[in-house]
C-alpha cells in the first residue's frame, strides 16, 4: 500500500489458480449479495479483461464464464479485495487473473502455463501503454507542471496528474468519443473532446490562473450561509477583498495630511508667539 501511494501505477494484476477467467472489479457489492456490481469504469475494465481472455490459448472459450472474463461481485462477492483497494485509493487498474483450473500446479507445468499466458501477459502490458488519453497539465502564467485532476463527462472517476511533471495517463475504451476536463484548485477548469482511435492520445492541457474575484468565491464557496445578514457580509468581506489596497492609500494620505497639518499650525503658534515677543518693552 506505501508502494502504491509513493508510484503512481496506471494498471496492474495478480495471478492465482483454481480457475481460468480474468476477474475486474468491484469484487464486493454494497447489499453483501452476490450480483453483477460495476464500477465506475465498467467498460474500461471489460476491455482490459477481453483484452488477456482473448490472447489466451483457451480462456476465451470457457464454458463457465462467457468470453472468459467475470465481475468478482457477480461470480462470489469478496470484501477488501487488493483490486478494489486499488482502483479505490491509488488510481490503479487492477485484474484478478485466475491463469489455471488446477489450484496448486505441479512444478513441471509451469512451462506449460507460461505458454498459454504469455501473450495475454504482454498483450495487456501493451494495451495499458497504448489506449486512453495522456499527457500534461501545466500553468499557463508560470509554466511550471500543476498536479490537476482529470475527469471523464459521465464516469464518476478521477485521475491525479503527478506532482513532480503534472503527467497522467487515463484509460478508456479505444473508438469511442470522450469529453476530458483538466482540473486545479486556483486554475480555470478546461475541458476537451476527443475520438479515441486504437492508439493512446496526448492531450496536453495549460490551465489559466483565476482572476482575484474568482479566487476569492472559490474561497467561500464552501460557506453554508443563508439570510440577508450573510449576504451583507459577504458583500461587505468581498468589497473589502477587492479595496485593500485603496484603503491602504487612503490611509497613508490621511496621515499626511494630519501631519502636514499640524507642522503648520506649529509653525504659525511659533511665528505669532515671536511676533508677541518683540512687541514687549526691554
Amino acid at each position: 500500500m506505501k508502494w502504491l501511494s509513493e508510484i503512481r501505477f496506471t494498471g496492474s494484476a495478480t495471478l492465482h489458480g483454481g480457475a481460468l477467467v480474468a476477474n475486474y472489479p468491484w469484487d464486493g457489492t454494497s447489499d453483501g449479495r452476490k450480483h453483477y456490481y460495476s464500477c465506475p469504469d465498467d467498460d474500461t475494465f471489460r476491455f482490459l479483461a477481453s483484452t488477456y481472455s482473448q490472447s489466451h490459448r483457451n480462456m476465451s472459450l470457457s464454458t463457465e464464464f462467457p468470453g472468459g472474463i467475470t465481475n468478482g461481485a457477480f461470480w462470489y462477492p469478496i470484501y477488501g479485495a487488493m483490486q478494489d483497494w486499488n482502483y479505490i485509493h491509488a488510481g490503479c487498474f487492477e485484474l484478478t487473473l485466475e491463469v489455471s483450473d488446477d489450484k496448486w500446479p505441479m512444478i513441471d507445468e509451469i512451462p506449460t502455463l507460461w505458454e498459454h499466458n504469455k501473450m495475454s501477459l504482454l498483450n495487456l502490458a501493451a494495451s495499458v501503454l497504448k489506449t486512453g488519453v495522456h499527457g500534461r497539465i501545466f500553468a499557463s502564467d508560470s509554466g511550471t507542471p500543476l498536479p490537476g485532476f482529470i475527469t471523464i463527462k459521465g464516469i464518476n472517476y478521477t485521475v491525479n496528474a503527478g506532482r513532480a511533471f503534472g503527467d497522467y495517463h487515463r484509460l478508456l475504451v479505444p473508438g469511442e468519443r470522450y469529453e476530458v476536463m483538466a482540473t486545479m484548485p486556483g486554475y480555470k477548469s478546461k475541458a476537451t473532446t476527443i475520438s479515441l482511435g486504437e492508439t493512446a492520445m496526448t492531450v496536453d492541457f495549460i490551465l489559466d490562473p483565476e482572476t482575484t474575484t474568482e479566487r476569492y468565491l472559490w474561497r467561500t464557496s464552501g460557506c453554508n450561509c443563508g439570510g440577508s445578514s450573510s449576504s451583507s457580509k459577504f458583500g461587505l468581506e468581498m468589497f473589502w477583498t477587492l479595496h485593500f489596497e485603496v484603503y491602504v492609500v487612503i490611509i497613508i494620505l490621511l496621515f499626511w495630511f494630519l501631519i502636514r497639518r499640524r507642522l503648520k499650525s506649529n509653525l504659525s503658534n511659533d511665528k505669532q508667539h515671536a511676533a508677541r515677543s518683540s512687541l514687549l518693552p526691554a
